[in-house]
């Protein structure tokens, strides 16, 4: 399958400490990492290892860390020909606390540059691609890019992250094929579990699959002409790092639907292949994970 994620890449900045600080202290590092991030590209990054073929089209800075980037994803065979770069431009970085206590992870973003917009979009040949993934992001934009697939590609697959209340999302809502909510969304909307936001998404969207990860407690699904299902966590034998797991559970999700599996079947497989990311660190080898 091939496969296009529109979304942000980042400089990820990984400090492992022993606990997360109190203010005004000062502690040592037990190792650092720096890794590309951003929520697409790491779905893509874990769809390529499942054999598809994937591309990317997002924002570049022209600076080194922006290398980094270009070359993880040289590394797993993603395509960036669509990527727009922008000149004297800083890399977007996220600054990242890892709690070996707690296995939970602590961000502060930095961003400066432009988002991808959908006049570099429109650029894009979309023959030949079977499914894209969005980011919530950019709405305004990202609605044009949604209406531009809907109008001349109905054959492809369309699946939007909804990741943060941002306004004027739910517009989007009707435009894809699969909808995937955060938990943080979830609750931000004023739901405490996902049922009520699913009833109310399908009256504007009858015909998609509805799911929401919901953290160490497992995940959520609403296939179409079905009811909600609730799938529980997988917990692997020790959590080492849950950064970027929601992102593993996308691609779970995607390649489980394009494989011909039922949404009820794609909650649960996701929901695993999560689970073990959170027993490794990064994101290497996934692909080769039982699920």
């Amino acid at each position: 399958m091939r496969v296009l994620g529109v979304g942000v890449a980042t400089l990820d900045i990984v400090d492992t400490v022993e606990r997360f600080p109190t203010e005004d202290l000062e502690i040592r590092a037990e190792s650092r990492r720096l890794s590309r991030g951003g929520n697409a590209a790491t779905t893509l990054v874990v769809l390529s290892q499942f054999g598809h073929e994937c591309s990317w089209a997002g924002a570049l800075a022209d600076d080194a860390s922006a290398q980094q980037i270009v070359a993880d994803f040289s590394l797993h065979g993603i395509d960036i020909s669509w990527a727009e770069t922008y000149q004297s431009s800083v890399t977007p970085t996220s600054y990242i606390l890892l709690s070996r206590e707690s296995a939970s992870r602590t961000i502060i973003h930095y961003r400066d540059l432009p988002e991808f917009d959908h006049e570099a979009f429109s650029a894009i040949d979309l023959n030949g691609y079977d499914w894209i993934h969005f980011e919530g992001r950019n709405v305004p934009h990202c609605g044009q890019m949604l209406t531009q697939v809907r109008q001349l590609k109905d054959q492809i697959k369309v699946s939007l992250e909804v990741e943060k209340p941002r306004e004027g999302i739910e517009a989007l809502f009707p435009l894809a094929d699969v909808l995937i909510f955060s938990r943080a969304y979830v609750e931000a909307a004023g739901y405490e579990d996902p049922r009520k936001l699913f009833s109310s998404v399908r009256r504007d969207n009858p015909s998609a699959s509805l799911f929401a990860a919901w953290g160490e407690e497992g995940g959520w699904c609403f296939p179409v002409d079905d009811k909600a299902h609730f799938s529980s966590a997988h917990h692997p034998r020790q959590v080492c790092d849950t950064l970027g797991a929601g992102d593993v559970f996308n691609a779970g999700v995607i390649h489980s639907l394009a494989s011909g599996n039922s949404a009820k079947e794609a909650l649960d497989k996701a929901i695993k292949l999560a689970g073990l990311k959170c027993g490794q660190i990064g994101f290497e080898g996934l692909g080769d994970l039982d699920v």
